[in-house]
């Protein structure tokens, strides 16, 4: 039997990075070799340890996942590990900058752990090949679907309430339709003001532009008013943008991305 892949995981949102490490390590041909909490940590194991892949957050404190990528790019004649980036946000910019940095592959959160498996043998076994350029994603993974279940449901409303959103406010029934319609189809991330916004809109018969303005006012609320200790132990770092608030993609995204590692966890 071959050696597993030696996986190394940098991401800041411990609960994330814990429960990742406790997937990869159930799986026969991969071990986690270390969980790095920061960009400068994720430098230090890297020429420790020695990993095949990183699975590598973009957003951390001190230096984030883009500069873990250019300090490598910079060094000569080193062994470098593959990567796969790990994001809430999937803006083309920062995905065009991870390839060019030499990133294998880039993921969105929320994301159907299933894929990041089958991505992280298919780049290692592949590993001398510029396969994430070249590959086009099965439609199958495009959709990464999770069961819409009435748990789920509760699941949303719990996160929504515990952050401090009161049930009165118009952005808290818009929020959680918008992370329900996440969960059931991840591409709605990908597009929230051609698609995902219009979605809610059309369900409670209103527009976009004002399903946009209310969840904002109801992510505005929950770090004026809300639980802080909670948002900050489910968004860590991810919340540094826009004077400690996250956008509304980040803050749905992130939300879907615990609530299906959580239904996962589950097998």
């Amino acid at each position: 039997m071959n050696d597993p892949i030696k996986i190394l995981i940098a991401d800041d949102n411990g609960d994330f990075a814990g429960l990742l490490n406790e997937i990869l390590n159930k799986e026969e041909d991969m071990t986690v070799v270390g969980i790095a909490k920061d960009g400068l940590q994720t430098l230090e194991l890297i020429n420790i340890l020695s990993p095949d892949i990183v699975v590598l957050d973009i957003i951390m404190p001190n230096l984030d996942g883009i500069g873990v990528l250019e300090r490598l790019a910079s060094v000569k004649n080193s062994t470098k590990p593959l990567f796969i980036m790990l994001s809430a946000i999937g803006q083309d910019a920062f995905v065009q900058k991870a390839i060019t940095l030499g990133a294998e592959y880039y993921l969105v959160k929320p994301f159907d752990i299933n894929i990041l498996l089958k991505r992280i043998r298919q780049i290692h076994n592949e590993k001398n090949m510029s396969w994430f350029s070249n590959m086009i994603p099965d439609m199958e993974d495009a959709r990464q679907d999770i069961i819409h279940d009435k748990s789920t449901e509760v699941q949303v409303t719990n996160f929504i309430r515990d952050a401090g959103i009161p049930a009165h406010m118009s952005g808290y029934q818009y929020l959680r339709e918008a992370i329900i319609l996440t969960l059931n189809n991840n591409n709605n991330i990908r597009s929230v003001t051609k698609a995902l916004y219009p979605e809610v809109a059309e369900k409670f018969s209103t527009s976009p532009q004002k399903v946009e303005r209310a969840i904002r006012n109801a992510i505005e609320s929950a770090w004026l008013k809300g639980n802080t200790s909670y948002l900050d132990s489910i968004f860590g770092s991810s919340a540094s943008f826009n004077k400690g608030r996250p956008s509304n993609s980040e803050f749905i995204a992130i939300v879907a991305e615990r609530i299906k590692m959580s239904h996962r966890r589950r097998y």
